[in-house]
């Protein structure tokens, strides 16, 4: 059948990138370590670059695409989140520095550099990165595909005989649903729409004179189309273009590309080129002129295709001429022009992490039910006699599913509130809240549509639960509700009882399996009050700043927080034990980083684990000393946020839904919560927080200069795999 482009090297030796498969961190680093930082910590030179500290998060994840040790799809996989990161990454943060240089409002961040300096800067630690990805994607990972059976061809490559067959699937298929765009005096330069993949055609006009078009590759097809076989039969629905056993691929825009004659009859193609688009999605609602914000924010995300232009990246060889047109016409400049020398969209690559090949993906693993659940059919009960602590996915997210699903059916459940973030397209949480409306309950759903890109979802949601008489509001003006809460109110033969659900993550059976986080189950008085405060704090008009015993944003989340770390600063004077622990996604926030400086100043141990972007500069003498920062990008996406004090001995835990930046602090309801059973609150600690900060398999340190170092193990301890201990202990957290 041919050959697929890239097997050239020897698969059996091919080495990583480095020991530590590793890519090569770019030299010219902009953070030189501050010889003589300030009292006050305004230091710009203390804090990392948002955006470029979120280049090296994707660096983190491109590195696990280069890891020989993972199963091969898993490694396809990696390469495609990289660049779905990637995409959103145009989409909102490099769109919102190309706005302020538009509108010429600067928004200098704690390093104080300029959007022109994060532009620049921008482009030149990504290019690097990408050729990385195909070259791992054409050299490595496509050989080994090639090996396994899975094979990825060029359309040229193919045998004439598969080459007719595609011929006959683009002409009765795909061809009725192209709509090539002409570009000429009479037609205007045709909308490229976001995200969209398409051809950039040149053809032969009259007297030689070239013509340019543009075919939009349809997304009603799969990326990668399967290559017919030869004696399979004589129509191409019998040839093996649907069957799952048929491994065989071919790039759609290559199928596209070489049958344009059909597009263009009688004009002569000279040449067809890719080419991708990525514009302004981030939605910007004025919601105090908003009669409606529904109908609002429906007409808005219509407009997302209608986003300026913030990036344009093309096959390597397009003419210049090409080139020129399109550059011209989208009006970006240099810093936002990428071209490539393999596919583009490589997101799309996901598609070969569905088939059926299990021995090339992780092992499966069955999540537990924790104890307290497996011995009764009375969530109610197992609830009352103590909390319960879940940890998903390596806890099932099933019995979230059982007590909302319980709560709907039961005679004596008066009431349900529930917090809705990002939910999915098929949810079951919803089909619950319907259900217990259908039962006579008072529902109450907090439907936050502005949750960025599941906005159409949640449109749609809400609009079927108004239907079925659900209270449905859409939070707070001018705040995100990204808090994570579910409320049960029950009367009971003592009196009415509020059971919560508490969590770090989305009600969202989907992500539950593939995102690392915490979720408690309980009845405690107090927090139960604080839940029924903050759903009417949602629901209606509230000037509330004190709860129990949750901290709630924007109320006091960011008081109770540094309070925190000033309180641990004083123990550690009296005492000198002091210690700090956190877990989250991201740590930006310039407040939260000079109170932890402050901290390490005074000599307190600190442990940061952070995922993604960290703006705390580590290990700088006189100011972060005692500050170690880590992350871990592995099998699961790691979203919980855990904030552990020492507290002099009387230790202090507390999950929740916030990371520490700015927005979740100040513009967003965001909910943490005190976990006060010792038995979890033990177990949090121990078996989970210490076991990820004391990963050296997935975990990468923070360094002073900015990158990012991969821990391997150390002589003569054992190697912690934090995700495979977590599988490993599954179900444990509640064992008394």
């Amino acid at each position: 059948m041919g050959n697929p482009r890239g097997p050239k090297s020897n698969v059996k030796s091919r080495r990583p990138h480095s020991p530590a498969h590793g890519l090569q961190p770019v030299t010219d680093k902009p953070y030189p370590v501050p010889p003589n930082p300030d009292e006050n910590l305004e230091d710009p030179s203390l804090f990392f670059n948002r955006e470029l500290n979120w280049i090296e998060f994707n660096r983190r994840v491109l590195e696990e695409a280069l890891d020989p040790s993972l199963p091969l799809l898993e490694r396809v996989k990696f390469l495609s989140i990289f660049s779905t990161n990637l995409d959103e990454f145009f989409m909102i943060r490099v769109a919102g520095l190309l706005r302020q240089l538009s509108l010429g409002v600067l928004e200098p961040p704690p390093d104080r550099m300029t959007p022109t300096e994060q532009l620049v800067r921008i482009r030149k630690m990504l290019k690097p990165l990408l050729a990385a990805q195909i070259e791992a994607w054409e050299k490595d990972i496509l050989p080994r595909l090639f090996a396994e059976g899975i094979r990825i061809f060029h359309y040229e490559k193919l045998e004439p005989g598969a080459r007719k067959l595609l011929r006959s699937y683009f002409r009765e298929e795909i061809f009725p649903t192209l709509t090539p765009l002409a570009f000429d005096a009479g037609h205007p330069f045709p909308h490229i729409s976001n995200l969209s993949l398409n051809l950039a055609v040149t053809l032969k006009g009259p007297k030689g004179a070239e013509r340019f078009a543009r075919v939009k590759i349809p997304t009603l097809y799969p990326r990668l189309l399967r290559v017919p076989g030869e004696g399979r039969g004589n129509a191409y629905n019998r040839m093996g273009m649907n069957d799952p056993r048929n491994n065989d691929f071919v790039w759609i825009e290559e199928v596209v590309a070489a049958n344009l004659d059909l597009l263009f009859p009688g004009i002569p193609v000279l040449s067809a080129h890719p080419f991708r688009v990525i514009r302004d999605a981030d939605l910007e609602i004025e919601e105090d002129e908003a009669a409606d914000l529904l109908t609002v924010m429906e007409e808005s995300v219509e407009q997302r295709q209608f986003g300026t232009p913030v990036c344009l990246a093309f096959d390597k060889s397009m003419p210049p001429r090409v080139k020129r047109v399109l550059i011209e016409n989208l009006r970006v400049g240099p810093c936002q022009i990428y071209s490539v020398e393999g596919p583009l969209g490589m997101g799309d690559l996901m598609e070969l992490y569905s088939l059926d090949r299990p021995r090339l993906k992780e092992a499966p693993f069955a999540p537990a039910v924790p104890e307290p659940l497996r011995k009764t059919s009375d969530i109610f009960s197992a609830i009352r006699k103590r909390d319960i602590l879940l940890f998903h996915p390596y806890d099932s997210f099933k019995p979230v599913l059982d007590f909302l699903n319980a709560a709907a059916r039961d005679p004596d459940v008066l009431a349900i509130k529930q917090t809705l973030y990002r939910v999915g397209k098929n949810a079951p949480v919803v089909e619950a809240l319907l259900e217990a409306r259908e039962s006579g309950k008072q529902v109450m759903a907090m439907v936050e549509l502005k949750a960025r890109f599941d906005e159409e979802n949640n449109i749609q949601w809400a609009r079927e639960l108004e239907r079925a008489g659900v209270h449905v509001v859409y939070g707070v003006l001018g705040l995100k509700c990204h808090a994570k809460v579910l409320l049960v109110v029950r009367r009971e033969s003592d009196g009415i009882r509020r059971y919560v659900h508490l969590g770090t993550g989305n009600y969202n059976v989907v992500t539950a399996r593939q995102y690392t986080d915490l979720g408690l189950f309980t009845c405690d008085p107090d927090i139960g009050e604080d839940v029924v405060d903050l759903f009417n704090a949602i629901s209606g008009y509230s000037m509330k700043k004190d709860y129990r015993k949750l901290l709630v944003a924007p109320a006091n989340m960011r008081e109770g927080l540094l309070s925190r770390i000033e309180r641990e600063i004083e123990v550690h004077e009296k005492q000198g034990n002091g210690a700090i622990a956190f877990k989250v996604n991201a740590l930006v926030d310039k407040e939260c980083i000079q109170a932890l400086y402050r901290a390490s100043r005074k000599g307190v141990r600190i442990d940061l684990q952070v995922r993604g972007i960290c703006c705390l500069r580590p290990q700088v003498k006189g100011v972060s000393e005692t500050i170690r920062v880590t992350s871990i990008v592995g099998r699961f996406l790691e979203h919980p946020r855990i904030f552990w004090f020492n507290n002099g001995g009387n230790e202090e835990i507390l999950l929740g839904s916030a990371d520490l930046m700015p927005r979740n602090l100040d513009r967003r309801v965001e909910v943490v919560f005190p976990v006060e059973d010792q038995a979890l609150a033990q177990a949090l600690r121990h078996t989970i927080l210490d076991v990820h900060l004391h990963d050296r398999t997935k975990a990468r340190m923070l360094l002073p200069d900015g990158t990012y170092m991969r821990l391997g193990p150390v002589p003569g301890e054992p190697v912690v795999d934090a995700q495979r201990e977590m599988i490993r202990k599954r179900g444990s957290w509640n064992d008394v």
